[in-house]
């Protein structure tokens, strides 16, 4: 591929990555692995949903012998200027806080990722911090967002650069060979940014996708809301493409993470997506490059209202419904552990003969 013959951090522009092609996953190797599901001695689709997105995964990779051994979470790690109208209970010195965790494998997700042998990939996109925090990847374009309540939260550059960052960190694990990625982010007032983006791309009323974030009280929540609608509205945002979008109202996480769904496509590696920071993200990758969607796997349900909206538009089915609200990546860590589970036995398969029983037919 094109994409593959040069640098990408620092060097495409937003042109660039329009003209970015992004293949489908391969149909035949979907079909050839749902017809291996039929022949393992089981009841027909008796792992549900497992079962589809195993076919999917090898569909992604070109392949029907699936590995998932080599797994990471790229945890997209920045402040947001929008803190400064009061939208969130605590201050961007907990970003910091977190992230340093993150660096010292501690936080709560690399805990999880720790427990399933997945390696944590912290990376500071944009920490309102001048010194550089030991264990992070240190790719930051600028300290933190401004706040997009007084101007837009990034330039086009900065945008464009945040998003190849993401892209360039999946093409590295790419050339380091892992099978597959999930996607965690740090940043308070993100679900401030996410809420707007959301409202802005599905054009809908911001009660609609806006929720308590790390729990706000209600006080709280209506001005959050308030601030939300006096940005869209300020910046005519629901007649916007989704790059203007993202640079006015979006996070350098929301747009290192917008490039990790591109890169998953562009080389063909699965994506688990976690929660409503990370399909802020997968929405607005898959509206800047269509097609981006069929790379991208769903983990949780979540507690944020806009969730549903993004599953929905981007015809994915979240399978772990336990009102998580972590962040962090810590809901796709954990679905990253049942695909393994159910991988197993597609693996190592026992055929019906194996067990002396005729193979179920479908009727």
């Amino acid at each position: 591929m094109e994409c593959l013959k040069k640098p990408i951090w620092n060097n495409y522009t937003k042109q660039e990555i329009e003209d970015l092609v992004i293949e489908k996953p391969d149909e035949k190797i979907r079909y050839q692995v749902l017809q291996n599901w039929d022949h393992i001695a089981k009841p027909l689709d008796g792992l549900g949903e497992f079962e589809k997105i195993i076919a999917q995964i090898g569909a992604m990779t070109g392949s029907d012998q699936i590995e998932l051994s080599k797994k990471a979470v790229i945890m997209m790690c920045a402040d947001n200027g929008v803190v400064a109208e009061g939208i969130s209970q605590s201050g961007q010195e907990v970003t910091t806080g977190v992230a340093e965790k993150m660096g010292t494998k501690e936080s709560s997700v690399c805990k999880m990722a720790k427990v399933i042998g997945a390696d944590t990939i912290p990376v500071d996109i944009g920490i309102n911090n001048e010194e550089e925090i030991p264990g992070l990847l240190p790719r930051k374009i600028r300290l933190g967002t401004r706040n997009f309540a007084k101007e837009p939260a990034m330039t086009e550059e900065e945008m464009v650069r945040a998003i190849c960052t993401g892209i360039d960190i999946v093409y590295d694990c790419k050339k380091a060979g892992y099978h597959i990625l999930a996607t965690g982010e740090m940043g308070i007032g993100n679900t401030t940014t996410s809420s707007a983006v959301a409202a802005a791309l599905f054009q809908c009323e911001v009660e609609e996708v806006t929720g308590r974030g790390a729990g706000l009280d209600d006080k709280r929540l209506l001005h959050k809301k308030e601030v939300i609608r006096n940005a869209i509205e300020k910046y005519d945002l629901k007649h916007a493409d989704p790059f203007r979008i993202l640079q006015t109202v979006g996070g350098l996480d929301i747009a290192g993470l917008t490039g990790v769904c591109i890169g998953g496509a562009l080389f063909h590696i699965p994506i688990v997506l976690d929660g409503v920071i990370s399909m802020a993200a997968a929405l607005l990758a898959e509206r800047i490059k269509p097609g981006t969607k069929g790379y991208m796997i769903a983990s949780h349900k979540g507690k944020e209202p806009a969730i549903k909206k993004f599953t929905d538009e981007l015809e994915l089915t979240p399978v772990i419904d336990a009102k998580l609200a972590l962040g962090e990546g810590t809901g796709a860590v954990m679905m990253l552990s049942l695909l393994e589970t159910a991988l197993s036995i597609y693996s190592d398969r026992i055929a019906f003969s194996d067990i002396r029983t005729e193979q179920y037919e479908r009727f």
